[in-house]
């Protein structure tokens, strides 16, 4: 590998592996979000001019921390002038005094729990917390928030502007909130979490590196926060609903690589110990006396656990879980989920009549699932011609070459 690709590749690396870190760190001490993240940006184009005539150092991490550094100082003295120098003095000793050695291998200190707590921060906009945690701590784009909230980039892109601005011009600070404080901004950081999560979720095989790094760093975060608050009960129900779906990934392929749904899953593939895990959990988050959306939601993945292991076929508790679910969300994606439970309890129409109504809501019109599900029941009540048009949309909006080929054997079947 030539010099070039290898300075690449091993920056490369270091985004995907500690981008949040060095985000955390440096905005802790520019007060700044945007400043850490276009400083962190020009030291990355940096190390990609210099280590391929110089070669890749032993601690990439901590170079391109000294370097942005260097660049977020200079960003503060251009845009605010001799007001600068004091917050520059202060950062120079607090990054200083905390940053690794270059030459060594010694770790970045890791403050992405302060950056998540300050960005769920009451001034911030309750709506902008979860997707900005995503932006400024898993390094996630505009464009890919955006498809996970179901809004528009451009819109996404400068509502992300405006929350990073209000950071630095209420001055809020970079640091894990007093106990007492914490409970109140836990909402956010748990959306911010389970979102990074989903979006890993959606590379199943592991191939994507990207994805497969971000899955494991939800799962870290959420770890984090249930251990922080012990006696929260939705950070424990948030890690309990993660560790039931984690525990299905091999699962949820076959060997040559085709998509299996849950009802079809090889349960002798599924991870018991993390599965016994997240019962743990839920079972501690049930005695806390308070039920939210990811207890909900846990106890949902408990369900369906338990109806393919026992052979359950009476949906009824699915539905029940649903309905308690939609009430405190009334999220269209939790009613579209809901449908598909009535479905199995009530018949295909009885589910059609709830996804057709669904229809109006525009936050649907792009989202694959919603297609996918409406072109089964279409199917289950030979309406074979809707069908294929909704598995056209649906095909056409997979972004997983798997379901994609899941969905045209489907759709391949109708009126056979």
């Amino acid at each position: 590998m030539d010099s070039a690709a290898q300075a690449h590749r091993t920056a490369d690396d270091v985004a995907r592996r500690s981008y949040g870190k060095l985000v955390a760190f440096l905005a802790a001490a520019l007060r700044d979000v945007a400043a850490a993240e276009d400083a962190l940006s020009e030291a990355f184009a940096a190390a990609l001019a210099e280590w391929p005539r110089s070669g890749c150092p032993a601690n990439p991490e901590a170079w391109l921390l000294t370097v942005a550094r260097r660049k977020g100082i200079d960003g503060l003295r251009r845009r605010r002038g001799a007001e600068a120098v004091a917050a520059e003095l202060q950062i120079l000793a607090e990054v200083g005094d905390a940053a690794p050695d270059e030459s060594r291998d010694t770790a970045i200190p890791d403050r992405r729990l302060a950056l998540l707590f300050a960005c769920a921060h009451p001034a911030i906009d309750a709506g902008i917390r979860a997707p900005l945690m995503l932006q400024a701590v898993l390094g996630l784009d505009a464009k890919t928030i955006a498809s996970a909230f179901l809004a528009s980039p451009d819109a996404m892109g400068k509502r992300l502007g405006r929350a990073k601005q209000k950071i630095r011009e209420a001055g809020i600070p970079f640091a894990v909130p007093a106990r007492d404080e914490l409970a109140g901004r836990l909402e956010g950081v748990l959306d911010a979490i389970y979102a990074a999560f989903a979006e890993g979720w959606s590379d199943p095989g592991g191939t994507d590196v990207v994805r497969r790094d971000l899955t494991a760093e939800s799962l870290y975060l959420a770890a984090l926060v249930a251990g922080l608050l012990p006696q929260e009960p939705e950070a424990l129900g948030l890690l309990a609903c993660m560790l039931y779906a984690e525990a299905r990934r091999r699962a949820r392929r076959s060997e040559s690589g085709d998509y299996i749904p849950l009802a079809d899953q090889d349960v002798a593939l599924w991870d018991g110990p993390m599965i016994d895990e997240a019962e743990a959990l839920l079972s501690r988050a049930g005695t806390l006396g308070r039920i939210g959306r990811y207890q909900l939601e846990a106890a949902l993945q408990s369900a369906h656990v338990e109806r393919r292991r026992s052979g359950r076929t009476d949906w009824t508790p699915e539905v029940q879980l649903y309905d308690a679910l939609l009430a405190l969300s009334g999220s269209p994606v939790v009613a579209l989920n809901r449908a598909l439970a009535v479905a199995e309890l009530q018949g295909a129409e009885a589910a059609l009549e709830i996804v057709q109504a669904l229809a109006a809501d525009g936050r649907l019109a792009q989202y694959q699932p919603y297609w996918a599900a409406r072109a089964a029941l279409l199917a289950a009540t030979h309406a074979h011609e809707e069908a294929r048009a909704a598995y056209d949309i649906a095909i056409g909006l997979a972004s997983d070459p798997a379901v994609r080929r899941f969905l045209q054997v489907r759709q391949a079947a109708l009126g056979r």
